[in-house]
């Protein structure tokens, strides 16, 4: 017959559980179980395929599906510790798959404008790039880029108006600013498409003598042939 104290265990973890942000079922992690398993059935068999110049990419998973919802909710429903899983997981296919194994690299989040960041309360892609480092032991350089330019939304604008509306957006940030990085900066983002974003992080690093190993997301709006069935 089971105890009080197993009976008054079970009414704690019934109290103490969440529902989990994408489907709303009880769930005593950030994500429950179903939706994690949807979520790892989303990632690359090789993440490094699209690791090649002018921006090696790695990516995690093709931008659609359970993922593209979960970084929808993560970045506008107030859900980061979202941020926390994917983090992770993208910091364990870089173990795996990263043709870098050194720990000599920097990791730099894309950073927000200060008053997107205000309005949302924090910035998503720094919160993976936290998780990312404690799994994989890289040193997080959380404001080795500024974002000095409030641009407006990307949705909708053609690769050149993309390019246009992010050009002079980043500024080397407090991190790098009075301290030059001997070791090379892996960005952080959680999402890639035409790259736009990207390209104007990278450009404020090259012009500064900074040298980037290209950038590290959690999902890609880029196909590759190795993607998993």
């Amino acid at each position: 017959m089971p105890s009080w104290n197993q009976h008054f265990k079970g009414l704690l973890d019934l109290f103490l559980q969440a529902n989990c942000p994408l489907c709303q079922r009880p769930t005593s992690s950030e994500i429950c179980l179903n939706c994690t398993r949807q979520l790892q059935r989303c990632h690359q068999k090789h993440p490094h395929a699209l690791w090649q110049q002018p921006i090696p990419v790695f990516g995690l998973g093709v931008y659609g599906g359970i993922l593209k919802r979960a970084i929808a909710v993560m970045k506008y429903e107030n859900q980061p510790e979202i941020a926390r899983c994917l983090g992770q997981w993208l910091g364990e296919a870089w173990l795996l798959h990263s043709l870098h194994q050194t720990t000599q690299i920097l990791v730099v989040p894309i950073p927000l404008h200060a008053s997107k960041q205000k309005q949302r309360g924090y910035n998503q892609a720094a919160l993976i790039a936290q998780s990312f480092c404690q799994v994989t032991g890289l040193k997080l350089k959380q404001n080795g880029l500024a974002r000095v330019r409030n641009t407006t939304a990307q949705f909708g604008l053609s690769v050149s108006e993309r390019e246009n509306n992010l050009a002079q957006a980043f500024a080397i940030g407090q991190d790098f600013r009075h301290s030059h990085p001997n070791a090379p900066v892996l960005l952080i983002d959680d999402i890639y498409t035409t790259g736009a974003t990207v390209k104007s992080a990278v450009e404020t690093l090259r012009q500064n003598e900074i040298t980037v190993l290209g950038l590290a997301a959690v999902a890609t709006a880029v196909k590759n042939s190795y993607m998993k069935n």
